[in-house]
């Protein structure tokens, strides 16, 4: 669905993509991640053929951007950014303008197309009340809707979740894995990693421009082969397993084990109290700070 080869951005002599290889496959959930100012939006910018690239390759839905991207984008929907409109009319309306631009939108659908829309996203009793008078979370909203407008193959998303409640965040996540279900393969960018680990399937990790990182989710979190143990007696259980802790923090303990029902049976025979046990798992933000640099909004 997208493929890039070696692209790179340059504004002058900043470098702001540097040789990065996307794949983004079909049916992917797919979540890109990385500090504050490592190049994410000028990445989805450049996929959408807003923003051309210096060097390299990119293909999406099989057709190279920005030269062909007139083909790609009635399959495609988009928020980048923010939505964008027109201040002083309502969210309704600026989505019927925005479909009537737009390539490939049936006229006699329009009316339609824009209440389910604004149905899916949350917005389905939006009254006439001028975009200026929206709050934030309303307007990512509808700019959620107006990418949805024309059922598309494939959506591109950066921030989809910006100004959102926590309730709004998990209405938007349910949405779009109904979405992926139902055949749309999903690219997003953000910066909240409990979102991107919630959602996506694949990930992508950038650090100051470039693709540091591209795997599968689960093969990232798979065991690590050692065991956490969650204890009230985790004193007594450090001494007992005495050589064979790793670390400890508080009443949690990682333990060299391979076999998490024996390492329970032991300490239990021993007296000792187990709240929790079972494999570690790296957490998405550990696996991030081990592959990225310090943060680029940092002033050391």
């Amino acid at each position: 669905m997208i493929r890039t080869e070696s692209v790179t951005k340059r504004y002058g002599p900043i470098l702001a993509v540097d040789g990065v290889d996307l794949d983004v496959r079909e049916g992917d959930r797919y979540g890109l991640l990385g500090p504050n100012g490592s190049g994410k939006t000028t990445l989805v910018r450049m996929l959408l053929g807003l923003v051309f690239a210096t060097s390299g390759r990119i293909e999406v839905l099989d057709r190279p951007v920005p030269r062909r991207v007139k083909e790609v984008l009635p399959q495609v929907g988009a928020l980048v950014e923010g939505p964008a409109g027109y201040p002083h009319l309502s969210g309704r309306a600026n989505l019927k303008l925005f479909d009537a631009a737009g390539p490939g939108g049936p006229r006699r659908t329009r009316r339609r197309r824009v209440d389910e829309a604004l149905e899916r996203v949350g917005l389905g009793g939006i009254d006439a009340r001028p975009l200026k008078a929206y709050s934030l979370g309303m307007r990512q909203r509808l700019g959620l809707a107006a990418a949805l407008l024309r059922t598309p193959r494939l959506l591109i998303l950066d921030e989809p979740t910006n100004g959102l409640d926590p309730r709004g965040m998990r209405e938007i996540r349910d949405l779009l894995a109904e979405l992926n279900a139902a055949g749309t393969t999903v690219f997003l960018s953000s910066h909240l990693l409990f979102e991107v680990e919630q959602l996506c399937t694949r990930i992508g990790i950038v650090d100051r421009g470039r693709l540091v990182l591209q795997e599968e989710l689960d093969a990232l979190r798979a065991p690590t082969g050692l065991v956490v143990v969650q204890s009230p007696d985790a004193g007594r259980a450090a001494a007992l397993l005495d050589g064979r802790v790793e670390r400890r923090e508080a009443d949690r303990l990682v333990v060299r084990h391979t076999d998490s029902a024996a390492l329970n049976a032991l300490l239990v025979g021993e007296g000792l109290r187990v709240a929790e046990i079972g494999p570690e798992r790296r957490s998405l933000e550990q696996i991030v700070l081990d592959v990225t640099t310090t943060s680029s909004d940092r002033v050391a």
